[in-house]
């Protein structure tokens, strides 16, 4: 069983910064990618950032040079630094991982139940 579990969300004005974390636990073989996706009311799930196993990342267009992600490999955890926050980034942030639980399973992808960023004076 594996869980992801987010922590950071919250309530700030424009212009704020908050740091989202998310962690994986449970029977883990090896992480392969992990991301940030967001989904905001009536909107389709965006992908805002990923990560892959050694740093490589790629950034959603409108949020470049706003977010930085990052990832502890060790502690099994992805972070989403995000500043110069817009009322536009308010939405259900989901974590996402790539991940294989045995040396001889597939590696499939799981989700954590998201944190709410929310973007208002």
């Amino acid at each position: 069983q594996v869980q992801l579990v987010e922590s950071g969300g919250g309530l700030v004005q424009p212009g704020g910064s908050l740091r989202l974390s998310c962690t994986a636990s449970g029977s883990i073989f090896t992480i392969y990618d992990m991301g940030w996706y967001r989904q905001a009311p009536g909107k389709p799930r965006e992908l805002v950032a990923t990560i892959t196993d050694i740093g490589g990342s790629i950034y959603a267009d409108s949020v470049k040079g706003r977010f930085t992600i990052s990832r502890d490999n060790v502690q099994r955890t992805v972070y989403l630094q995000m500043n110069s926050l817009k009322p536009e980034d308010t939405a259900l942030y989901y974590c996402n991982a790539e991940i294989r639980t045995t040396w001889g399973s597939r590696q499939r992808d799981y989700w954590g139940q998201g944190t709410q960023v929310t973007v208002s004076s």
